[in-house]
């Protein structure tokens, strides 16, 4: 797990990287849980929480990039 401090630290396309990996593990989770064949359902809440500290991060650069504080 990243916080969001060690991911300050990456460039714009490391984090798209990230995102898109954390996103399709998310998936993969959500379809094993609903098949029934997973059972690590704390990892759900982690993937998303990882999700939205990439996205605060990237969602920072665009407003600074804006001109924004």
């Amino acid at each position: 797990m990243s916080k969001a401090v060690d991911l300050r630290e990456l460039l714009d396309e490391e984090l798209q990287t990230k995102l898109l990996e954390a996103k399709e593990e998310l998936f993969r989770l959500r379809f094993a849980l609903a098949s029934a064949q997973g059972t690590d359902t704390a990892k759900l809440g982690v993937l998303r929480k990882e999700i939205a500290r990439i996205e605060t991060v990237l969602s920072e650069r665009r407003i600074i990039a804006r001109g924004g504080k």
